[in-house]
């Protein structure tokens, strides 16, 4: 499934996960999706073109409907040899619709690209690594008249504490509709939208429900709720969508980020969806697993660096309680990049698919963008400007952010609602942590910060798994990452101003080749787990300082 709960009752749905045919480097294998190609041992290092390949039998004729919830990072669909759907980045989904399919047996053929070229903006040589493959769950629907494209949810609270219920929903018609209705239902909420459409359309339809006895979702006090939407056709149901949602607010007011008017303490890891053992392609037990972890050292927050999460992770957070920071797809690209003529347009896509795919999870309290990119330059600031906009418009109820390393040169501060840094003293600055904070927050209020909420977006030192120094002193160490973590984080959570941290990371992940030099065993080290998630220890420090901050 492309998430943990039953999405339709009415639409027929079939999983295509399993064994499919890859084809790769003039070989042929059984590979398993959702996968990626690098854990078979012969195309660990392959880059390039492959194509995966299994049949599909339809019962009976109509219209299907194909969804892929993530493909590394260029697919070309192909349904019996006809191009169906063409998609760029491998961190959001999207879909193939095939009109009139016959009944019998069918070819589908998915044709992946995960190599670096001028084509591509966003996957480039890293600090982290583009795998290649099917990378998400693989779906087949079957549609018939018109069908549900997706739905957008968010609540406002009067000032008695009543909740309204806000619903959106996109339909496309397959056929003209001369009376269309969408039955919409949330708790006790009811609503009906009545609409029309041309064959090929798609049409938007909302409706506004109070409700009441609403029980809020909170930090690890998760409850959620069915949104449910149900299209008629002549007064005959034909398809629906249910999703789950919680009704919460969000609010930055002053230097505070409230929610639920609760000022927030933020105490979290950023982490890459990436496993030893599963690339990027993690099951959703692992998943699990990882939040298992994350809670038991205390943590309350998680950002998904740096690029859209898949789904089943942020319904598990949805489902804990665990708020979410997710950002766009981009991390610390050169000015030829961004000056790129693809760029605008690959950002601007992602942005749009994030926010279309993620919107209802109550988990995400903000969106952010452009990590560590040309924040000090007029040229970034334009860009910074234009992608911060667009996900304003696409989205009025989130605060948006971005996490800045331009030390005393950013030119952007005042462009966001939450104020976001990353720094690494004691590991890349060579100065007293404090020190060095303090020095950062008081140039932060006097260019753009002020009356803003801060974070530390990241914050971490590197330690290679099993490599110990008994006079804890070698870099790389484990005794000395975890003695500075120890010191990093007493600084944070001694300083009033800040409204929390990200502790930069969760758990080690390989890196691009291109980037091998500076990263020992071409892994970015500074996991407080290793990337099998064994235990380092900074982990005990770390739980230890996120237990005790209030």
């Amino acid at each position: 499934m492309t998430r943990n709960f039953r999405e339709h009752a009415l639409r027929p749905v079939e999983s295509l996960d399993g064994l499919w045919t890859l084809t790769a480097n003039e070989k042929t294998y059984a590979a398993w999706v959702p996968g990626v190609w690098e854990t078979i041992p012969e195309l660990t290092t392959w880059r390039g073109e492959a194509e995966y390949t299994r049949a599909v039998t339809i019962d009976e004729p109509g219209s299907l409907l194909l969804r892929f919830g993530g493909v590394s990072h260029t697919a070309d669909v192909f349904f019996d040899g006809r191009p169906v759907a063409h998609h760029y980045n491998a961190y959001t989904a999207f879909d193939a619709l095939i009109e009139n399919a016959e009944a019998g047996e069918h070819t589908l053929t998915v044709r992946v690209d995960n190599s670096y070229s001028e084509k591509s903006t966003l996957h480039i040589p890293n600090d982290y690594e583009t795998y290649g493959g099917i990378t998400r769950p693989v779906e087949l629907h079957r549609v018939k008249g018109a069908y549900i494209e997706r739905m957008a949810f968010h609540a406002t609270e009067d000032k008695a504490g009543r909740f309204t219920a806000h619903a959106r929903v996109w339909v496309r018609a397959l056929e003209d509709v001369t009376e269309g209705v969408v039955s919409l239902s949330v708790a006790d909420g009811r609503a009906e939208a009545a609409f029309t459409a041309h064959a090929g359309e798609t049409v938007c339809v909302g409706a506004d429900m109070p409700v009441t006895d609403i029980l809020r979702w909170d930090v690890l006090n998760a409850r959620l709720y069915d949104l449910t939407a149900r299209l008629s056709l002549d007064g005959r149901p034909v398809d629906d969508l249910i999703d789950r949602v919680g009704f919460r607010t969000v609010k930055v007011e002053g230097e505070a980020i409230l929610l639920n008017g609760r000022r927030l303490l933020l105490k979290g890891f950023n982490r890459h969806e990436e496993h030893g053992q599963f690339g990027s392609a993690l099951s959703v037990e692992a998943m699990a697993a990882d939040l298992q972890l994350a809670l038991d050292t205390g943590a309350n927050t998680i950002r998904t660096c740096h690029y859209p999460n898949d789904p089943r992770f942020l319904d598990l957070c949805d489902e804990l309680g665990i708020l979410v920071w997710e950002e766009h797809h981009a991390r610390a690209l050169p000015h030829e990049v961004m000056a790129s003529p693809l760029f605008a347009e690959q950002t601007a896509a992602c942005n749009e698919e994030m926010i279309a795919q993620h919107v209802n999870h109550p988990c995400i309290y903000v969106w952010g963008v452009l990590n560590e990119c040309e924040s000090e330059t007029e040229f970034g600031r334009e860009i910074y400007r234009r992608n911060l906009e667009h996900l304003r418009r696409l989205d009025p109820t989130r605060p948006v952010t971005f996490a800045s390393c331009r030390y005393f040169k950013d030119i952007c501060l005042d462009l966001v609602d939450i104020v976001s840094f990353n720094i690494y003293p004691g590991w890349y600055v060579k100065e007293d942590s404090s020190a060095f904070v303090n020095r950062l927050i008081g140039w932060m209020e006097e260019n753009g910060a002020a009356n803003k909420p801060i974070l530390i977006s990241e914050i971490g030192a590197g330690g290679i798994a099993g490599y110990h120094d008994p006079f804890g002193q070698a870099k790389w160490s484990e005794e000395r990452q975890a003695a500075i973590v120890a010191e990093q984080l007493k600084v944070v959570f001694d300083t009033p101003r800040l409204s929390g941290v990200y502790l930069w990371q969760f758990a080690d992940v390989k890196v691009s080749e291109e980037w091998a030099r500076a990263r020992p065993k071409t892994m970015n080290n500074k996991g407080i787990l290793d990337n099998w998630r064994r235990p380092k220890m900074a982990y005990a420090v770390v739980k230890k300082a996120f237990h005790e901050a209030k």
